[in-house]
């Protein structure tokens, strides 16, 4: 599958770039030196700009191998990565289907997140016939949890999970087409 743009009102979803026009591995960087990113998105390890590159590789090949749709969440006119979001686990079927999304700590707390990931999961409902979406955080995140609260999504459980050496409780979170919002909630 080819990357496809989204326009999300005040915000361009893109593929992420690290070519002569655009390049977000800097910004990638940033994010991932930040430590409340670290602390959330415990997954990735991006120390620097050949790490940024890797990553910026594996979400291109990740969208060519139609297992994940992946967009840089941009400031329209100049390009700029303000986060990221995603629609992971599409090889596993219509139910399987995972959002996740970060947000550039010089951006936080302007609805970057919710407003992506609303478009992004109008995306995966229209374009991909998608007939739920999963999204799960760790217990303690409040900004995630804003989000799939603004964006529709329900909680439908929890699980306690080991990632590397801590246990950490996870909150689960779903929704359908007719949950979402017409527009996601600002406020709060």
């Amino acid at each position: 599958m080819e990357p496809i743009e989204i326009n999300a009102g005040g915000y361009y979803l893109r593929a992420l770039r690290a070519d002569d026009l655009l390049d977000d591995r800097p910004a990638i960087v940033e994010a991932f030196a930040d430590a409340e990113t670290r602390r959330w998105v415990a997954d990735y390890r991006i120390d620097d700009l050949d790490d940024a590159g890797a990553y910026v590789q594996r979400r291109a090949d990740e969208w060519k191998r139609g297992v994940r749709c992946s967009w840089a969440v941009s400031e329209p006119t100049t390009g700029q990565l303000l986060g990221e979001v995603d629609l992971r686990g599409l090889e596993g079927g219509l139910n399987a289907v995972q959002a996740a999304c970060w947000t550039h700590p010089g951006h936080r707390g302007r609805g970057v997140a919710s407003t992506a990931l609303a478009a992004a999961v109008r995306f995966g409902f229209g374009a991909l016939g998608l007939t739920k979406i999963g999204y799960q955080h760790q217990e303690g995140n409040h900004g995630s949890r804003r989000v799939a609260e603004k964006c529709g999504f329900k909680l439908t459980g929890e699980s306690h999970e080991r990632l590397g050496e801590q246990e950490v409780r996870l909150l689960h979170w779903a929704t359908t087409l007719d949950q979402m919002p017409a527009k996601p909630l600002t406020s709060g």
